[in-house]
């Protein structure tokens, strides 16, 4: 319940400070390439992917947006995501549900992300996300039709599967009661064909998918064969992650982002930082998000004027 209140009070207070967002211009189709950002998104999270959006689409030429709908979204939340993103197409989450697969904890993003990819090339884009410079890394692999990941540490790369999977049983030896991504990585090297597999320790919160990279089929196999090893922890939250890394990772091409212009909110270094991701246990300890994400809604603002 604390955390609950605590939670509330910090988006109020967000909210406050950049509400400013609601009267920049709307996003519009800026290429005729097919190049699209796909989100799952929640009610209190709508201020946020706007600023996500706009910020993020004020560096990358866009022609679509698709929005998942997690089913919390309401007939407000509606109205101001078709006045300011009207190329934006939104979707129930019910929509690509599949009974090999997990259900919940964003799987219906990646499955939704496989459906679209045969027409774009689809770049996954978490609302809790702030462009704050040039994305030229991004944009080459748009060029190129080559996929990205952003990573974790400083010069990070996708590594063979089993070098990750012998890492995780040397160093650690995970229970059943760990979280389910170190755990799927413990057995990697238990699946047939996980010598040819390779793996990346990324975010799928900011993900590029290249168009005709993947088909829905490899997510199946591969969702089925780790949940034969490790059982019904492979349906609990954390999981999706674990398949969208894998799924990059095993493109025809594909690379980490470099690390830290493309990083997560406890490694940028400004201003050299070009991207962050806001995750949850540094999105609001400080007053920093709110205030990057001002002074960008401020270039927004005198852009749209």
């Amino acid at each position: 319940m604390f955390y609950n209140l605590k939670d509330k009070l910090n988006r109020y207070r967000f909210f406050e400070a950049c509400k400013q967002i609601f009267v920049t211009a709307p996003i519009t189709a800026t290429t005729t390439e097919p190049v699209a950002v796909l989100t799952q998104l929640q009610h209190k999270d709508v201020i946020l992917f706007l600023i996500a959006i706009k910020t993020f689409a004020k560096q990358v030429p866009l022609s679509k947006v698709f929005i998942i709908n997690d089913g919390s979204l309401n007939n407000d939340d509606f109205e101001i995501l078709r006045q300011h993103i009207p190329i934006a197409d939104i979707y129930d989450a019910g929509q690509f549900f599949d009974t090999h697969c997990p259900t919940g904890g964003c799987w219906e993003r990646l499955l939704a992300i496989a459906s679209f990819i045969d027409q774009f090339y689809i770049i996954q884009l978490d609302s809790d996300t702030l462009t704050l410079s040039e994305l030229d890394e991004v944009k080459d692999h748009i060029k190129t039709n080559t996929g990205f990941v952003i990573g974790t540490w400083d010069q990070q790369e996708i590594e063979p599967m089993n070098t990750t999977s012998e890492l995780i049983q040397k160093n650690v030896n995970p229970t059943l009661d760990a979280h389910v991504q170190m755990l799927a990585e413990a057995h990697f090297s238990k699946l047939e064909g996980s010598e040819n597999l390779k793996y990346v320790r990324g975010c799928a919160g900011f993900s590029g998918f290249p168009k005709e990279s993947f088909n829905k089929q490899f997510i199946i196999d591969f969702s089925r064969k780790i949940e034969n090893e490790i059982g019904s922890k492979w349906r609990t939250w954390g999981s999706e992650q674990v398949m969208s890394n894998v799924v990059v990772a095993n493109l025809d091409k594909a690379a980490v982002l470099p690390h830290p212009r493309y990083c997560d909110c406890n490694h940028m270094k400004l201003p050299d930082t070009c991207f962050i991701h806001f995750i949850g246990d540094c999105r609001f300890k400080n007053s920093i998000y709110a205030k990057l994400a001002q002074n960008e809604i401020k270039k927004l603002t005198s852009k749209s004027n």
